[in-house]
């Protein structure tokens, strides 16, 4: 049974008989930038065919009900469709509620509800974006219900807001961008500063991006993911003090990072503040590689990207570090690295087609000898963006 046939009997089961229409909202990988988005650098993300379908019906007040066939055990939750507020007992929900807020405020008041089921096929707590993907997904509904008129990048900026001000992740804005504006066999490379952004060819010609889960859960918790970007904004202070003209991280230079590092007085602080200025400088240096078809420097720089994450940003963690260090002993494997936020979720890998079986087998072998359990591989597909299934 297909996805759309398993969820319309989900959705008569929920809700009755109604007419439906549907969405699907990919998840991202990120193939270099890592933890440079919300420090006004360079990141390189691309859309996935894996990601969360809806479908949804108008009600005629204004409730909305909506069930996820992965979290079946929360059941449908309900919440109004103005003045809302973040609550516990929306669980899940809070993140599409979330959106209807933002929307509101911002002058775009819907005029009733909906019933509305969800599936994810993101594997639970891979770190590839799930939250991302629903937000995006919900913004795309409400724009597409009401036609509103709002452009992508604003529902992708809205759907930040939502996560930042609603839930209370104080995400960057590469997440909700990359779902909102992926393309098809393309990655992104953005500005998170200017949001100025551009499509680059993924053209790697004998190989695939290889997504290994760790399947240990996703856990960088907020206070986590907070307390690093707390340290940058610190670092970025003192950096200030001795060079008025920056407003953030990424407008450094290595060289000049390295001549005025000594400013940031906190050891830990200044290794933070450096992983942000050399990754993004490595994520430039990277897609001109891509786009001169030097896959083995890309391969090289993604596992410098790695290297920084673990020993300066402190985010990967011995399950992350183990499937990088098994992929870079692989025959036909250019590049592998963490990719997500970290601690836990997924790593990345280039592998050449040939390879790809022996990959997983040596590499879940090992892994599983390691760490007392398996790791999951998937082929990634370079998708579209959010958008409503026609036909």
């Amino acid at each position: 049974m297909d996805v759309l046939t398993a969820m319309k009997e989900n959705f008569k089961d929920c809700f009755g008989d109604a007419e439906t229409r549907e969405y699907f909202s990919p998840g991202r990988i990120n193939l270099i930038g890592e933890h440079t988005d919300y420090n006004g650098g360079h990141v390189f993300p691309c859309a996935i065919s894996l990601g969360t379908y809806a479908l949804v019906a108008d009600r005629n007040d204004n409730k909305t009900r909506i069930f996820s066939m992965n979290l079946a055990d929360k059941g449908v939750i309900e919440f109004p469709m103005n003045d809302l507020k973040y609550n516990p007992a929306y669980d899940w929900a809070n993140y599409p509620s979330g959106v209807v807020d933002v929307f509101e405020k911002a002058g775009y008041k819907a005029d009733h509800g909906f019933d509305i089921v969800m599936y994810g096929t993101l594997p639970n707590g891979a770190g590839l974006s799930s939250s991302a993907s629903i937000e995006v997904l919900m913004a795309v509904i409400l724009n597409d219900t009401f036609n509103f008129g709002i452009d992508m990048v604003d529902m992708v900026k809205f759907s930040q807001k939502a996560e930042n001000q609603f839930v209370g992740v104080n995400c960057g804005i590469m997440d909700q961008f990359a779902v909102g504006m992926g393309k098809k066999d393309c990655a992104i490379l953005l500005d998170c500063n200017t949001l100025e952004y551009r499509y680059s060819k993924l053209a790697m010609e004998g190989y695939s991006i290889v997504i290994t889960n760790t399947n240990k859960k996703h856990t960088l918790s907020s206070s986590a993911y907070n307390q690093r970007r707390k340290q940058c904004e610190h670092a970025l202070s003192e950096l200030q003090a001795v060079k008025k003209d920056i407003k953030t991280l990424g407008d450094l230079t290595n060289a000049e990072f390295d001549s005025i590092a000594d400013h940031i007085e906190d050891p830990l602080e200044r290794l933070r503040a450096k992983h942000a200025v050399y990754e993004n400088q490595r994520t430039l240096q990277a897609v001109d590689a891509l786009e001169k078809n030097d896959l083995a420097k890309f391969g090289k720089l993604m596992n410098d990207s790695h290297v920084s994450l673990r020993d300066d940003y402190d985010v990967t963690g011995e399950e992350l570090d183990t499937l990088a260090e098994l992929a870079w002993d692989q025959e036909g494997v250019l590049g592998s690295r963490m990719t997500g936020a970290g601690f836990g979720g997924c790593t990345i890998s280039i592998v050449k087609n040939e390879n790809i079986e022996d990959f997983k087998k040596n590499v879940g072998e090992a892994y599983t000898k390691r760490i007392g359990y398996a790791p999951s591989f998937y082929v990634a597909n370079i998708a579209d963006g959010t958008h409503k299934i026609e036909g």
